[in-house]
């Protein structure tokens, strides 16, 4: 009864207190779910690293940098052709994907396989992010706690938007990003009470993560702050080449989405084999970067291997998410964006010298730029850079650049953000109208009219005076614990009274109004009522719990008038 009762407080995303609570609890499991993950990929990489060095492939033999993605993709692409087609699903799309088609129920089995999956691609230096899998678990185990609760669905959309800022909040030390993400990117609304939780949920997440992880700040960075208003037309070039190269890269994920049908052993061996044979002269393109992005920051790159690292991890990366590696491609493009914002602010200071801000301004404003160009989220992109340099002054340049990339990447060159893209190549519709969101928001039992009873089809003296006198709302007509249809007990009353006094009346020889029904559990939400009542082709449904007894009990009547009203009175 009490967890009953425990059920029953969420099923109203508006009771901040309780969600407020689980927000804490989401961030926390997120943080140590990403923490987890993190150790598995970093451990056995000291088993080949020269003295015990980590995110560091530049020291491997050139011999190991090609045979180490190589004999690690065909070790997947074998582990993932034996795998049911629906358990390969992961990543962000995965979790965009099911918020949508399956009320938010993320299953375990894919979260496995992206654990394992994602731990043994990024230690095995696919060219990825940890970023993609880390969402994917964050949100899972929130979906899956949920789920073993009992929790109504609608709980699920916000423990998953929990999950997600937690993981992005303890993967950057980036707090406030996480939130900005979650809501721009998942859940794609903005709302006070979603708000709510999902900022303690990065609160949670960073804090565990900082308890139990000495890294601290992702990048070290020295203060940075924009020199003169002339570097402005500048930042604004850094912005469209970010977007256009991001354009770049979203074709040609694009492109090798078309490998779909290509069986998976041989997709994950083209791409590692290309990982692998790029690495052999530019060993950068290996793993996550963020190594490679830390040299950038300190100006310890050339101008020219800035160049070239661009090109190799564009390529490298988009073709290896692109053909189904369970890595991410968030990090990556922090690298590629940060490389070029090196590049460009290298060349300001020979061509300017006097005008020209420090480097580091134009590498965080790349790495901005691009993480806005490839998410569609600018407003995460800004704080992101914010909180990676602890600083406000990059906010005004930051804005410049950031949405000429996106525009650029929109407008320009017409491609959809990379999730986005891939969405649309598997013929998977995320609809973001407010109406779609609000039902998926709101639980059943808050919609549902509670008045209604069971009646048989045969009624006795007693009980049609009870009915004539004082009817219920609705009364559904069960033969043999079958239920047969309801009838609305207004219309049975009068009915009643125009009936020949007797002992007994046969209700379904009455001409009634009927209408057919079937059950709905009472964890749903109005978005999954709708598509039962489409597809099972009824006029109403039952919302059916569990009594104190072994049998079900009817807690209430849901029907399309319902909900129309429901969300017409909102809009």
């Amino acid at each position: 009864m009490q967890l009953d009762q425990l059920r029953h407080i969420f099923d109203d995303y508006r009771n901040m207190l309780p969600y407020a609570v689980l927000g804490v609890v989401a961030g926390a499991c997120a943080a140590v779910i990403l923490l987890c993950f993190e150790y598995v990929f970093t451990a056995p990489e000291l088993w080949w690293r020269p003295a015990g060095e980590t995110l560091d492939f530049e020291l491997l033999p050139p011999w190991l940098r090609f045979t180490l993605p190589v004999t690690g993709a065909l070790v997947l692409g074998l582990g993932f052709s034996l795998l049911k087609p629906g358990h390969r699903e992961v990543g962000i799309m995965h979790v965009l994907s099911r918020m949508h088609s399956h009320y938010g129920h993320l299953p375990l089995a894919n979260a496995i396989v992206q654990f394992i999956g994602g731990a043994f691609a990024l230690a095995t230096g696919q060219s990825g992010g940890r970023e993609g899998p880390g969402v994917h678990l964050g949100a899972a185990i929130n979906s899956n706690l949920a789920h073993r609760l009992g929790l109504p669905n609608n709980s699920q959309r916000i423990l998953i938007a929990c999950g997600t800022a937690g993981s992005i909040a303890a993967a950057f030390n980036t707090p406030l990003a996480g939130v900005i993400f979650a809501m721009e990117v998942i859940v794609t609304e903005y709302t006070v009470m979603g708000f709510m939780p999902v900022i303690l949920a990065a609160v949670s997440a960073t804090t565990v993560s900082r308890i139990f992880s000495d890294s601290g700040a992702i990048f070290a960075i020295p203060g940075a702050q924009l020199v003169s208003l002339w570097e402005l037309p500048f930042i604004l070039l850094l912005g469209v080449v970010a977007g256009a190269i991001v354009a770049g890269f979203i074709y040609l994920l694009k492109r090798m989405l078309g490998f779909g049908a290509t069986p998976i052993l041989v997709r994950f061996g083209v791409a590692g084999l290309l990982t692998g044979l790029i690495a052999i002269e530019v060993p950068q393109v290996m793993g996550m970067g963020y190594d490679t992005l830390a040299q950038a920051l300190a100006g310890e790159i050339a101008l020219q291997l800035l160049l070239v690292i661009i090109v190799c991890k564009l390529v490298a990366t988009a073709c290896s998410v692109g053909l189904g590696l369970p890595i991410g491609l968030i990090g990556p493009n922090l690298v590629i964006g940060g490389c070029l914002g090196a590049a460009m602010g290298a060349a300001g200071r020979l061509l300017f010298p006097e005008l020209s801000s420090e480097p580091v301004l134009y590498v965080l404003i790349g790495m901005g730029a691009a993480m806005a160009a490839v998410l569609n989220a600018p407003l995460a992109a800004i704080l992101a850079v914010v909180e990676f340099s602890e600083s406000i002054s990059v906010v005004f340049p930051s804005m410049l650049a950031i949405i000429a990339a996106t525009l650029t990447r929109s407008s320009v060159f017409r491609q959809r953000s990379a999730h986005q893209t891939v969405l649309v190549h598997l013929q998977r519709n995320i609809p973001e109208d407010p109406v779609s969101l609000l039902l998926h928001q709101t639980n059943v039992q808050t919609v549902m009219e509670r008045d209604v009873l069971t009646i048989p089809p045969v009624l006795s003296g007693s009980d049609i005076d009870t009915v004539s006198q004082h009817p219920a709302r609705w009364y559904l007509l069960q033969r043999d614990g079958e239920a047969l249809y309801l009838i609305q007990g207004r219309s049975l009353a009068d009915h009643l009274a125009t009936v020949d006094g007797g002992d007994t009346v046969d209700l379904t020889e009455l001409d009634l109004r009927r209408w057919s029904v079937v059950g709905l559990r009472p964890r749903a939400t109005l978005r999954e009522a709708l598509d039962t009542l489409h597809e099972q082709t009824v006029e109403a449904l039952m919302i059916i719990g569990r009594g104190p007894g072994p049998d079900p009990n009817i807690r209430g009547v849901i029907t399309r008038e319902s909900i129309d009203q429901f969300y017409l009175s909102k809009y």
